[in-house]
């Protein structure tokens, strides 16, 4: 058995998940992870409870090998392993990282074996043997891929895939490489290679069809299934970690994960990439758990199971309710109390009226609008916490630094920071002017630019959280720092307006 226990399948099979994301997933166009980097994923990878994790291409590069040792350093529950051309070479290289094993790609269309690797049938099946023996020999866990199995000749396949497992392969892997066929396909491949010994499948999104034809996999015999968090992966990307798991999960209550860390898994992947998670992405993206409709909103206030698969808590998610033109009372009822803010039936009456026309002038209505109507229609009165009074931003330094002067709670406090950019820097500074009453996580940032040229105004959209609040500014202006600045602060005030006399740092 690979990595940790799974639980039994109903035919006594289990089903495990490799994860590619420090490998196929770091092909995708822009993404290069540092050691640190793939360090931070893996560890948050076995927090989940992934079986396998693929840490990379030990033959890239010496910058690579170092992230996979790395890796291996962490001694992991997990397998951990390199992926290796059918060159012996590739095998001694993942050997000087420390991997538990390999994943041997070889050739298996036509297509590969004669137009890209420029060999014969029969040779590939000499070259497969002995590369699946010498890495026996140096007590490698070796799984052999047939590279573009989906369009090579089912009878081929079966015969390189049976030589690995005679040669001492631990197992085989189905491969559609290029996202090319659907689930009729697989099941097809699948069952005859399940016949030969344990079986895996890899596959791609081209089409749309990355979950269902693991799925077709795993019921025609695969017991291990490569996926990748979020998604990512070379064009459309590989089958999505996430996504496999809540399916196994929900619909064939087959357990693989520790499902309540795949909010926090997706977020780290998505930081260290760069690449930014779809709002309608399933489990993970913003909208997945949203719910602006009335009709929605107001049938899952009285059961939560109306309008949702399964509860957002079971993903490390909260359910959250969305302000825009489809908002009806009950949603805005519900907002409003979640902020502590006390209104009559008629002025929340009026309060989703003017929410209703914001929304119709095809903008998003962020939670501070909300205050700031319910404010005026109630008439109160509110005294800021926290307001910017002056911000200074230098970018042209080796190390970019930031000034701000804020009031908070009547009090004007004054403080500096450096960053990675501008932005950050100033973020920096606002956190130690402010000192604790700063402890607030930035659950998102979001940046649009409103018009075109070089004097483009930019809205820049933050959501925070303290403690169980969270509020969503999103602020308008010609310097994205300002902007950034401005909405973060913004947001603080809001989560901090209920607090009496928030801590500050001591005076310097």
């Amino acid at each position: 058995m690979v990595g940790r226990d799974a639980l039994d399948v109903d035919d006594d099979r289990t089903v495990q998940l490799l994860d590619t994301t420090l490998r196929d997933g770091e092909q995708a166009p822009g993404i290069s992870l540092s050691p640190e980097e793939k360090v931070e994923i893996a560890t948050a990878l076995e927090r989940a409870g992934v079986d396998v994790i693929e840490a990379g291409s030990a033959c890239t590069g010496p910058g690579e090998r170092q992230g996979i040792a790395r890796v291996t350093d962490l001694d992991l529950d997990a397998v951990v392993t390199s992926f290796c051309r059918g060159i012996r070479n590739d095998i001694d290289l993942a050997l000087e990282c420390g991997v538990d094993g390999i994943h041997l790609v070889v050739p298996s269309s036509d297509r590969h074996i004669e137009g890209k690797v420029g060999t014969t049938h029969e040779g590939n099946l000499e070259t497969t043997a002995e590369l699946v023996a010498y890495a026996a020999d140096h007590d490698l866990w070796v799984e052999v891929i047939g590279e573009d199995g989906s369009r090579a000749d089912l009878e081929y396949l079966e015969e390189l895939m049976g030589t690995a497992l005679d040669a001492g392969a631990d197992r085989v892997c189905f491969a559609d490489t290029v996202g090319h066929t659907g689930p009729e396909r697989t099941y097809e491949a699948v069952s005859r290679l399940a016949e030969l010994g344990p079986t895996s499948a890899h596959t791609h999104d081209d089409l749309g069809l990355g979950v269902t034809n693991a799925l077709a996999g795993i019921a025609a015999g695969a017991d291990l299934i490569h996926c990748t968090v979020n998604g990512l992966g070379e064009r459309a990307g590989n089958v999505a970690l996430e996504e496999v798991a809540i399916a196994l999960d929900h619909v064939y209550d087959v357990e693989t994960l520790e499902l309540e860390e795949l909010y926090d898994l997706a977020q780290i992947v998505s930081r260290a990439t760069g690449v930014e998670l779809a709002p309608n992405k399933a489990v993970i993206g913003q909208n997945a758990f949203t719910h602006e409709s009335g009709i929605h909103t107001d049938g899952t206030l009285k059961d939560e199971k109306m309008y949702e698969p399964y509860p957002p808590e079971t993903v490390g998610r909260e359910r959250r309710l969305a302000l825009g033109k489809h908002t009806g009372r009950a949603g805005v009822e519900a907002t409003l109390e979640e902020h502590g803010v006390e209104a009559g039936d008629d002025e929340v009456a009026e309060i989703a009226t003017r929410v209703t026309e914001l929304g119709d002038r095809g903008r998003r209505v962020t939670d501070a609008d909300l205050l700031a109507v319910a404010e005026d229609v109630t008439g109160d009165d509110r005294e800021r916490t926290v307001e910017l009074l002056e911000l200074t931003a230098i970018s042209g330094s080796d190390v970019p630094t930031a000034s701000v002067r804020l009031d908070v709670a009547g009090e004007e406090r004054v403080a500096s920071g450096t960053g990675s950019g501008p932005v950050d820097a100033a973020v920096a500074a606002v956190r130690d002017a402010l000192g604790t009453a700063a402890d607030a996580e930035l659950d998102s940032y979001h940046v649009d630019a409103v018009t075109g040229g070089t004097d483009a105004v930019v809205t820049v959209e933050v959501t925070m959280r303290r403690d169980d609040r969270t509020v969503t500014v999103a602020r308008s202006e010609a310097d994205i720092t300002r902007a950034s600045v401005t909405a973060m602060v913004d947001a603080l005030d809001r989560l901090l307006e209920n607090e009496q006399n928030p801590t500050l740092p001591a005076d310097d």
